[in-house]
């Protein structure tokens, strides 16, 4: 596969409960978190899904006049974060906002990027990001767009901007 490619679980075309306004959801295939009560376990085999071109991908967003964003979940899209991170770049040419899901902590990613090339690039592409495993036993479903309670919405510019963490309350 090249990073104009992403293997992908699956395509959510218009959602309203992956991030605000209607968004198009891209599901990465392929997770080492393997969180207990996991929504989407189909997603953990990284052999698993099909090959998108991310071209496509990209032209499918800009044709669709009603999508306002874009959300990256899972799966984990730092599996594959070259990919993930050439869609996002070409996302942002349409003025799109990013939304991204992953297991690791936004302290994690920062902390390993230096050990993977496109772990900076990916988070510095995106403009929310929702970190953290999935934990069932804190899970709440009174919490929009998260799963459980130690999950965080951080606002990636400002918290990079600033030095620490920046969360969103929504």
């Amino acid at each position: 596969m090249n990073n104009k490619e992403l293997r992908l679980a699956g395509i959510t075309y218009e959602s309203l409960v992956n991030g605000p306004g209607i968004r198009r959801v891209f599901f990465a295939q392929g997770c080492k978190h393997n969180c207990k009560g996991c929504h989407n376990p189909e997603t953990h085999d990284s052999n698993g899904g099909k090959i998108f071109n991310i071209d496509d991908l990209v032209r499918e967003v800009k044709d669709d006049f009603i999508i306002k964003g874009v959300t990256f979940s899972g799966g984990d899209p730092f599996e594959q974060a070259e990919g993930f991170y050439y869609l996002a770049e070409e996302l942002k040419k349409l003025k799109i906002n990013i939304w991204c899901y992953t297991g690791y902590t936004f302290e994690y990613i920062l902390k390993n990027k230096i050990n993977r090339a496109c772990w900076n690039k990916l988070l510095n592409s995106i403009d929310i990001l929702v970190d953290g495993k999935f934990e069932e036993e804190k899970m709440n479903e009174t919490l929009k767009f998260r799963g459980s309670s130690n999950q965080r919405i951080i606002d990636v510019k400002e918290s990079i901007k600033l030095g620490r963490v920046i969360t969103l309350d929504y």
